[in-house]
């Protein structure tokens, strides 16, 4: 139970679900409208354009002919309007925003290839929501939030800018994207060859499913990413779970919990231990995660190289209440690093996180990704894989039952033979590449290792503190994509 609500939280990840309820209303016209709306972010310096378009609730049924406005972001500054690329990202589980504004590499060569930028919001995400808010409140609303139907919107749009922008008809499109994202874009490319000369997808676990990778895996590359800082780390927080457990029941000890790692709300139960111990589990994957060699803000404001911080605190051996003090430190490395925080609130994930109903949905139905533990050749508390469980949890939740092995059916899974023009790349401190191709298929499908690699790090902007690795697996990949364009 708790190993599994952490990984349903992760992939947001990944992971980090960034949803945000807006009002939609039903459209029953089949006539396509957009409206352009001028858009400044400070934040990133980013400079685009936000437009809506009147989409398809469902494109592979007749009697249902609701819409919905799906967003998507344009940027045509470095555009060459006589038929230069497109650049499409396909969105995430979350804000179109947000991915628009960490994912300065398509940006970074934009001009380069003188490209159009179109970043498209995933549908039931950020501001386009089929049905609006009370989507969520209705299974049979939410029978449309399918990566299929996602797709095909992604299909539909770009079909409808290349027929609507002048110069745009004979334009070559690449899709882009990491994580979730990153799945979209290889499946895109293999399911619409005709719409997508190529695909780059950063950090994109579309292996992590149910007899293809083992459930194991993903732990071991989170524990991985902590030895290689240090030994003693791992060990101390393979060793807190039975310390917290110990404590966790009677009301002294959960008390002593609670004012140890400063929580906002008291650990009345032993089922708030588990919370509590959820939340931690969540913690170190999100450091491995997010393990940049640079300050970032992806997930929360962090230092150069998190994990090594935090293992800071964690590489000496300590006991009982010692090591408690030493795992609040460690953690608020990752929680309170600006110093902000008066308390930290197990409810969350992180700071920046405002939701995660639509994955949660989503991996309730096809992304089944299996995830356990044994605390032997990982450092967390042992939990077993338990699917029947796992589907009795979603029924109770949104009254459906997931589909296990469908996304294997759907897309192919390991059998990449006879797709093309798809760059897999992965960071291998980064737990999703355990679900990642690290294995070229063909002259057409490759793939690139970064060692000192986190989660879709190359799809971030340059940085002057960017490890060797990442630079020239950067320069790889632009060179692909002008080799794919170069043959349109």
């Amino acid at each position: 139970m708790a190993i599994r609500k952490v990984f349903s939280l992760a992939v947001g990840i990944l992971v980090l679900c960034l949803f945000l309820c807006a009002s939609s209303s039903k459209l029953k016209s089949n006539k396509k409208w957009h409206f352009p709306r001028d858009t400044r972010k400070a934040f990133s310096g980013y400079n685009y354009k936000t437009y809506y378009f009147k989409q398809q609730v469902d494109h592979f049924g007749f009697a249902n002919v609701d819409t919905f406005p799906q967003r998507y972001l344009l940027a045509d500054q470095y555009w060459n309007h006589n038929g230069g690329p497109i650049f499409f990202y396909t969105g995430n589980e979350g804000d179109i925003s947000w991915f628009c504004n960490n994912t300065g590499f398509m940006w970074d060569i934009a001009a380069e290839f003188k490209a159009l930028l179109v970043f498209a919001e995933h549908r039931y995400y950020g501001e386009s929501i089929p049905y609006g808010p009370d989507a969520f409140m209705n299974p049979k609303n939410l029978n449309y939030l399918t990566s299929e139907q996602a797709l095909a919107d992604f299909a539909d749009l770009i079909n409808y800018l290349k027929s609507t922008i002048p110069g745009a008809a004979q334009s070559p499109v690449v899709a882009f994207g990491g994580s979730y994202g990153g799945m979209l874009a290889a499946w895109f490319r293999m399911k619409y060859p005709s719409i997508v000369v190529g695909a780059l997808a950063g950090s994109a676990p579309i292996l992590q499913f149910s007899g293809i990778t083992g459930c194991e895996a993903f732990n071991e590359v989170v524990t991985r990413a902590f030895e290689r800082e240090s030994v003693e780390c791992v060990n101390n927080i393979r060793a807190s779970w039975q310390l917290i457990n110990s404590y966790g029941i009677t009301d002294v000890g959960r008390k002593l919990l609670q004012e140890v790692f400063h929580l906002c709300q008291p650990l009345n139960a032993s089922s708030e231990v588990d919370t509590f111990k959820d939340w931690l589990a969540g913690t170190w994957t999100s450091l491995a995660m997010v393990n940049y060699p640079y300050p970032a803000n992806f997930l929360e404001p962090l230092p150069a190289w998190p994990v090594r911080e935090c293992c800071k605190y964690l590489s000496n051996p300590a006991e009982s209440q010692g090591l408690l003090l030493d795992l609040f430190a460690a953690i608020s490395v990752y929680y309170n690093y600006t110093g902000q925080a008066t308390c930290l609130d197990i409810s969350q994930q992180g700071t920046s996180s405002l939701g995660d109903m639509g994955w949660d949905y989503q991996s309730c139905t096809e992304m089944v990704m299996p995830m356990c533990s044994n605390g032997v050749s990982d450092m967390f508390e042992p939990m077993e894989w338990n699917f029947t469980q796992y589907s009795d949890n979603c029924y109770k939740k949104w009254q459906i039952k997931p589909l296990l092995d469908w996304i294997t059916t759907e897309y192919g899974g390991k059998s990449l033979e006879s797709a093309s023009n798809i760059i897999f790349s992965n960071g291998l401190l980064d737990p999703w590449s355990s679900g990642g191709v690290l294995q070229s298929q063909s002259r057409n499908v490759i793939a690139i290792r970064i060692p000192d690699g986190a989660h879709h790090l190359d799809l971030r902007s340059a940085n002057d503190q960017d490890p060797y690795d990442l630079q020239s697996a950067r320069v790889q990949e632009v060179n692909i994509l002008k080799n794919w364009l170069n043959q349109v």
